[in-house]
């Protein structure tokens, strides 16, 4: 348990602290109120996340800390995430050029819009890992593991990536960028992609899944898609 907080907490420094050099440097200010909001903003969702888990249920904090392309098991799940994270690094880049350069000048309600949208894509996030104990950040079967079809799963298949989809919308916007948004319109396809392969996995290595897809209809967006 040590061992994972440790790695949690390590993990969550780091990726602050990396994502903050993504913003300063190329935006080459610190003058840069948008984007120490969004820090705020991010780095604080995800700590509550961080420390719920490790009270509530510290073996989904310990899968949730292997991720990324090495801890991926199939190769299309390794190019898949090795597109997002270049997408995600995309975003931040573009977005902290955008300010420096004024590509895009956002208007003042803009920033505070994007804040909210993370909030709600990491609330959404908060709330499937409280409903389902399984949402590793890789794609496999956990033992014991069993479909869930309650809660955010009654309205969509993958709730998780709902929220993903919301606060990846808003980190451009939150700092005061709309070319960021070009960033995340590259990263919708490999998101799409990661989806269908989900499924497929599911569909063969977990039963009761299918049943499940017959009964939920739609995959990311309520009464949409």
């Amino acid at each position: 348990m040590k061992n994972t907080t440790r790695k949690a907490f390590s993990g969550l420094v780091f990726v602050l602290l990396a994502m903050a050099a993504l913003l300063f440097l190329p935006a080459w200010t610190l003058d840069y109120w948008q984007a120490w909001v969004f820090l705020a903003v991010f780095g604080g969702s995800a700590l509550a996340t961080t420390l719920y888990l490790m009270k509530h249920d510290p073996e989904l904090l310990r899968r949730r800390t292997q991720a990324g392309p090495t801890s991926e098991k199939q190769t299309n799940q390794k190019i898949i995430q090795t597109i997002t994270s270049i997408g995600f690094v995309a975003i931040l880049i573009v977005s902290a050029l955008d300010h420096r350069f004024a590509w895009s000048p956002a208007r003042p309600y803009v920033p505070p819009v994007g804040d909210g949208l993370i909030l709600f894509g990491m609330l959404t996030i908060f709330f499937v890992f409280k409903q389902n104990s399984f949402a590793s950040s890789t794609i496999e079967r956990v033992p014991g593991q069993e479909v869930v079809t309650t809660g955010l799963y009654a309205l969509v298949r993958h709730p998780m990536y709902m929220g993903a989809v919301f606060y990846l919308i808003g980190i451009p916007l939150s700092l005061g960028s709309l070319w960021g948004l070009v960033a995340v319109v590259f990263m919708m396809p490999a998101l799409i992609w990661r989806l269908f392969d989900e499924e497929k996995f599911l569909a063969i290595n977990l039963p009761g899944y299918t049943e499940y897809q017959n009964k939920v209809v739609y995959r990311l967006v309520p009464f949409i898609w």
